[in-house]
Order: C-alpha cells, then sequence, then structure tokens
C-alpha cells in the first residue's frame, strides 16, 4: 500500500489560479491605493503586501477556501473569504506596530487597500460562480449523472442534485432492481432499468459520473458492479448508507500505512479548536462588558425577593462527559443538584418572583458566559442538562451521549429550532439530540454564525420554557 494511502480529499482542479488571482489582486489593491493617492509604491508598501499574502494564503488554507463549493451558499464563501482576510490583517498591522513603521505609512492608503482588497477578493467569487451557474444552467459545464441504487442515501442523493441545477451535476437515470411499487421515493420516476442496465448505459459512455446508493451490507453485490464498471472511463462514487451518513464526523485518519475511517469523533481538532476558543472569549469578553450593569441589577432583584444567593451552581456533563458546575441565576426557592432533578413546569410554585421572567428570557443563563470564559462550555454548542436528566435519557436515546463530543454550549441548533424548556415527552428530547448531533455532524464556523444571529431573533424564548 506504501505510506500515499487510498483516500484522498477533494480538491478544487482550478486551485492553483484562484491563489494566483487572490495575491495579485492583494497587490494590484495596494498599488491602486498608493497611485491613488499620490504615494511611491516602493519597496516598503510591496513587503507590506508580500506579508498580507503570506498570512492570507495561510488563513485561506485554514478555512479550506480553495476546495470547491460547487453546493455552497454564496454567504459561506463570502463569510469565509471574509474572515480570512480579517484575520492575515493581523500580522500585517503587528509588522507595522513592532517596527514602528506607522509613520512610513498612509492611513488613508492603507484604508483603501484593506477595504478594495475586501471588496475584490469577494467580487470577483461572486462574479465568477454566478457565470458558472450561468453556464451550468443552459447545460454547459456540467456532468451526466445516474444513480444506482433508491436506498435512502440515494433519494437524498436525487434530492440534492434535482434542488441544486447550479452545481453542474444533471441528474439523467436512477436504477434499482426493486419495482417502483417496492420503492418508497418520490423520484422512481426516473428510474430506467435494473442495475445491470445502468451498468451497461455506463460502459456505452452515457453518464460522465455514476453514484452507487446500495447499502453497504450489500459488499459482494457492490464489488461485482464495480468490477464491471472498471471497464469503463466513469468517475464511480459510493454513497454512505443511512448508517454510515449519520456517524458522527466520521473522517479519514491513518496510523502508520493503514487508513482508518473514525466513527465517533470530534470536529474540535488543532487550529479549528483554536479558533473557536478565540471565537468565545472574544464574544464572551464583549457581552459580560455590556451586561454587566444589567446582570449586578438582576443580582440585586434576586436577593431582594428572595432568600438565597444570587447564584446556582448546578453539576452537568461537559466534554467527554467531564462533570462542571454551570453558573445560573438563581430562579427558584431550591437549589437541586442531586439524583433526582424535577423540570420547571407551567405554573410551577418553585420559581421565585423574578425567576419566571428570567427563565422565560433566558437571562438566567447570562452567568454562563462566565463557564465559557473559564473554557468548560462554549457560546454555541448542545446545551448541558442535568446529570440526573443525563443518566435516564442516555438509556432511552440511542447515541445520546455523543452530545458531549463538543463542549456544551450557551445557545445552539436545538435551540433556536424550538427545543427549549420542558422536555415532557420521550420525543421532546430525541428531537433535542437530533439537532445536537446534527450541529456536532455539520460544525464550522459559518454555523456558529448563522445560529448566534438566530438566536438573537427567536433563540431566547420558548413556548415551553416556565
Amino acid at each position: 500500500m506504501g505510506n500515499k494511502g487510498f483516500i484522498r480529499n477533494n480538491v478544487n482542479q482550478f486551485a492553483f489560479m484562484y491563489r494566483l488571482a487572490d495575491l495579485g489582486l492583494i497587490q494590484f489593491s495596494l498599488y491602486a491605493a498608493t497611485q491613488l493617492y499620490g504615494t511611491a509604491y516602493d519597496f516598503q508598501f510591496f513587503l507590506l503586501a508580500l506579508i498580507a499574502n503570506v498570512s492570507y494564503s495561510f488563513t485561506a488554507e485554514m478555512f479550506w477556501l480553495y476546495r470547491s463549493w460547487r453546493a455552497s451558499a454564496l454567504k459561506e464563501i463570502l463569510f469565509y473569504t471574509l474572515l480570512s482576510w480579517a484575520i492575515a490583517l493581523l500580522p500585517v498591522l503587528m509588522f507595522v506596530f513592532f517596527a514602528k513603521m506607522a509613520q512610513e505609512y498612509s492611513r488613508l492608503v492603507l484604508g483603501y487597500w484593506i477595504i478594495s482588497s475586501l471588496f475584490l477578493l469577494c467580487g470577483w467569487r461572486v462574479l465568477y460562480r454566478y457565470l458558472l451557474f450561468h453556464l451550468r444552467k443552459q447545460g454547459r459545464n456540467s456532468r451526466s449523472v445516474g444513480i444506482i441504487g433508491l436506498s435512502d442515501s440515494g433519494c437524498m442523493l436525487a434530492e440534492e442534485l434535482l434542488g441544486h441545477p447550479e452545481t453542474g451535476y444533471q441528474l439523467n437515470a436512477v436504477f434499482d432492481d426493486r419495482t417502483p411499487d417496492r420503492l418508497d421515493c418520490q423520484y422512481v420516476h426516473l428510474m430506467e432499468g435494473s442495475v445491470a442496465d445502468g451498468v451497461k448505459r455506463a460502459q456505452n459512455g452515457e453518464f460522465d459520473v455514476l453514484f452507487i446508493g446500495l447499502p453497504f451490507s450489500a459488499k459482494a453485490r457492490i464489488e461485482s458492479i464495480l468490477r464491471l464498471l472498471g471497464d469503463t472511463t466513469v468517475d464511480v462514487h459510493l454513497i454512505p448508507d443511512f448508517f454510515i451518513y449519520n456517524l458522527l464526523h466520521a473522517r479519514i485518519g491513518q496510523v502508520g500505512d493503514i487508513q482508518t475511517v473514525s466513527v465517533y469523533d470530534t470536529p474540535m481538532r488543532g487550529g479549528w479548536s483554536l479558533l473557536k476558543r478565540v471565537e468565545d472569549v472574544v464574544l464572551s469578553a464583549v457581552i459580560l462588558s455590556v451586561m454587566a450593569i444589567p446582570m449586578l441589577l438582576i443580582g440585586l432583584c434576586i436577593k431582594m425577593t428572595s432568600p438565597g444567593p444570587v447564584f446556582f451552581l448546578q453539576d452537568r456533563y461537559g466534554l467527554d462527559g467531564r462533570r462542571i458546575k454551570v453558573f445560573k441565576f438563581r430562579s427558584m426557592h431550591v437549589t437541586e443538584n442531586g439524583g433526582e432533578v424535577v423540570q420547571a413546569k407551567r405554573h410551577d410554585k418553585r420559581v421565585t418572583p423574578i425567576g419566571g421572567f428570567l427563565r422565560r428570557t433566558s437571562l438566567d443563563e447570562l452567568p454562563q458566559f462566565i463557564n465559557v470564559m473559564q473554557g468548560n462550555m462554549s457560546i454555541v454548542g448542545p446545551r448541558p442538562h442535568a446529570v440526573a436528566h443525563n443518566e435516564e435519557y442516555r438509556k432511552q436515546v440511542d447515541f445520546y451521549m455523543l452530545r458531549h463530543k463538543m463542549k456544551p454550549g450557551i445557545t445552539g441548533l436545538a435551540q433556536i429550532n424550538g427545543c427549549r424548556g420542558e422536555t415532557d415527552t420521550l420525543d421532546k428530547m430525541k428531537m433535542r439530540i437530533h439537532f445536537d448531533l446534527e450541529y456536532i455532524r455539520h460544525w464550522s464556523l459559518w454555523i456558529d454564525f448563522k445560529i448566534i444571529l438566530a438566536t438573537f431573533s427567536k433563540g431566547f424564548v420558548g413556548k415551553d420554557v416556565y
């Protein structure tokens, strides 16, 4: 096998040209800025742009900016472009400061350069994307696609291909050995024969890409199909079956010369963990600074309306199932933290006069930004449950404990989708876990950004919050 492995990451074949375009635009925009303000473009400006080139190259690679964005939202592309440029500017500003060269550079030139570079970096991506979409919708720059096997994952792929013609993939036919009346899929009308028919048409060169959606348990069947397709030039892809598809952040690993596939893993590795930590610290510091006086007033109201401490520290599970102490403003007359914790219900007599308001508006959770600063929670992540509830539901909900593959959060995907408050039925808890695992499976800074924005509009309240 050798140390080259047998599975490669999918990369954009034009990535080298995209890199050159970015680096050239950064240099050009600084040159244009100096000419606009009548400043000589000398070696000092070239050095500044060169530092920006190097740092931008690192940040862009870190955010996979040069991968294929065929099926990604434009907002996501622009978000990562902006983030890459913003982080790339830090070494530039550090160089200007520590080299004591601030007086050598015009602030107007630097300001114009920073803004114009961002505009150009984002602008050419928008124009190029719409040009490709226009060509693909006209049938150009497209690829003919067939699907073998209308399993659940095969149907999901068909839905993606038909719903996003801008990707350039044109689904022409699907094939399955079962009769249409045995298939629970809305795309049976595209079926044009059996698996053998699909293989034969691929051998005749009718498809550029062929996806195999048979369950992985049909190993012998898949192997026989692959052997037949080895006599073609069609690109062949295996679609993970429904169980494999739902594994938690599955990824390719390597031990020596042997490649492995992780089954349950965390996305918090290397630089991504550092970036999420920076996100947490910066936002928490800002929020705690802004909310310091309101938090002080809330504390005074709690002391004036009921006896007891201002804060309630409850044991909950954190990252990897380790116990942590979670801060909350006390909203009840009791501070239950034992083996049995009763969830708050409508008209619960344990709730203090101000506690009901704090709970409905999520203001009782503001002290959890202290947990974030301590490092045992994140701003975005699966909400931590009381230890007693964890022990109860881990026995009833499949994959429950996998939600602890990331730090618990103050807000999360479940909360912005209405899963807040009392879980008086098992289905409500299952829905929470579904969203928690979806978040971990697809985590990115872009998803965190969207969840934070959505929290301000619909994540603070809920119909079952008492």
